[in-house]
């Protein structure tokens, strides 16, 4: 594999990867990812569609399987605990990245701990400071970046494509191989091939995020209600996927 540093598509090569791959199966998407970019491109870990194409990931290639995630600090310790259930199952690093500490200290000195439950703007101040920027450090250093995105979580993904140009990251490529998909088989994969999962998963937790802003779904509820349940639908993103 002779992978080129820097590699860029054009907005046409994404139009004909998409029509290619539109009706492809999540390994096909993986393959063609991880032989265009190699380890230029890696997979943003956080939810259980992230980990089903973890394992995928895994089963086409272990050597291929890097891995990134964001730890805001606020996380549930069950989502710690599945980070070290997937690095011991897998054998591979997770390349962890945390937000600035004086960024976070001096957010917090001026607006509180729980500043994101006051307003739209605080809340997307934390998650700039906790998520965005630590995600834009990791990605300045990648041609690609891979996801469990699917067009049926909120209302703000329905258009989601498998391969989209990140414009707000130096038009590299952003991969999303679950895009089709419904949590159903989402789930049924992981039962499938017994892939590990966050135990706040079987509590009500489809969803799951920083631990102040994740509630369990009630009965009837799309699966993401539980993300800043304060807030209405289509403010529901944190910065990390803004729409192409």
């Amino acid at each position: 594999m002779n992978i080129v540093p820097g590699k860029r598509l054009s907005k046409e090569e994404v139009v004909e990867v998409n029509r290619t791959l539109e009706g492809a199966a999540p390994e096909d998407v993986l393959r063609w990812a991880l032989s265009t970019f190699g380890r230029r491109i890696a997979l943003a870990w956080s939810g259980a569609e992230d980990v089903a194409v973890l394992d995928m990931m895994h089963r086409i290639d272990p050597r291929a399987a890097r891995v990134f995630t964001l730890d805001t600090g606020r996380l549930n310790p069950e989502t710690y605990a599945l980070i070290d259930e997937v690095q011991t199952k897998y054998q591979i690093p997770i390349e962890i990245q945390f937000p600035d500490a004086d960024a976070v200290q001096k957010m917090v000195g001026e607006k509180g701990i729980n500043l994101f439950y006051r307003s739209l703007e605080n809340r997307k101040e934390c998650c700039g400071v906790r998520k965005v920027e630590p995600l834009n450090r990791m990605l300045r250093s990648l041609d690609g970046w891979m996801t469990g995105l699917r067009r049926t979580q909120a209302v703000t993904r329905g258009k989601l494509a498998k391969v989209e140009l990140d414009f707000g990251h130096g038009q590299i490529v952003k991969v999303n191989p679950l895009a089709d998909w419904t949590t159903q088989q989402t789930f049924e994969y992981l039962k499938a091939h017994d892939v590990p999962t966050n135990k706040l998963h079987a509590m009500g937790f489809p969803s799951i995020g920083c631990a102040p802003c994740t509630r369990a779904v009630k009965p009837g509820e799309d699966e993401r209600a539980g993300r800043w349940w304060w807030e209405n639908p289509e403010s529901k993103e944190c910065g990390l996927h803004p729409s192409p």
